[in-house]
C-alpha cells in the first residue's frame, strides 16, 4: 500500500524519496560563509589591527624620547662650548647658566685641576638642563675631561711645573746631577 507517489513501505518505516520531499526548503547551498567564520574572521582582524596599532604609537613616543634627548645634548655641548671658549679660570670655576629653547634653563660649572704638566688641566664639568615644560624636572650630565689651557695657569704653579718637567727629562736623559 502505497501513501504517497515515490514511497515505499518496509517493514513498517515509510521512506520518502528526495525528489518527492514534503518539505518547500530547497537544498542548504554550502557557497557563503557561516556567521562563526565571519565573527572568528573578524576577530582575528581586530586583534591584528589592536597590535599594530599599539606598536606604531610606541613607535612614535620612542622617536620624541630620542628627540628630547637629541635636545638636551645639544644643551650640553653648547654650555661644554661655553666652558671652553672662556679664559679666565675664576669664570669658568664660577660656571654660567643660560635659557635654551623651548623653555629650558642650563647651568653648568666646573672644578679644574691641575696636573703634572704646566698648562694641562683635568676638569670635571657638571650640566644641569631643567625642562621647565615638563614640571621642572632636572637631568644631570657629568664629564671628565683634559684641556690645555695656558690662561688657566698661575704663573707660580706654571713654573714649578715647568722646572719639574725638566728636572725628570734630566733625569731620563741621565743628564741630571745628583
Amino acid at each position: 500500500m502505497d501513501v504517497f507517489a515515490g514511497a515505499h513501505a518496509t517493514k513498517s518505516h515509510a521512506v520518502i524519496s528526495p525528489v518527492f520531499s514534503l518539505s518547500a526548503r530547497a537544498p542548504r547551498s554550502v557557497a557563503g560563509f557561516s556567521l562563526l567564520e565571519v565573527l572568528v574572521a573578524l576577530m582575528i582582524f581586530a586583534l591584528s589591527a589592536i597590535v599594530l596599532g599599539s606598536t606604531y604609537v610606541n613607535i612614535l613616543n620612542s622617536y620624541e624620547a630620542v628627540a628630547r634627548g637629541n635636545t638636551r645634548d645639544e644643551d650640553v655641548a653648547f654650555a661644554r662650548a661655553q666652558l671652553l671658549a672662556q679664559p679666565d679660570r675664576a669664570k669658568v670655576e664660577a660656571g654660567a647658566e643660560f635659557d635654551s629653547l623651548e623653555n629650558r634653563h642650563v647651568r653648568w660649572s666646573a672644578t679644574l685641576a691641575s696636573t703634572a704638566m704646566p698648562d694641562l688641566f683635568a676638569v670635571t664639568f657638571l650640566c644641569e638642563v631643567t625642562d621647565m615644560s615638563k614640571g621642572g624636572d632636572a637631568q644631570k650630565t657629568t664629564q671628565t675631561f683634559t684641556v690645555l689651557r695656558p690662561t688657566w695657569s698661575d704663573a707660580a704653579e706654571k713654573t714649578q711645573l715647568r722646572q719639574a718637567v725638566r728636572d725628570r727629562i734630566a733625569e731620563l736623559q741621565g743628564t741630571k746631577k745628583k
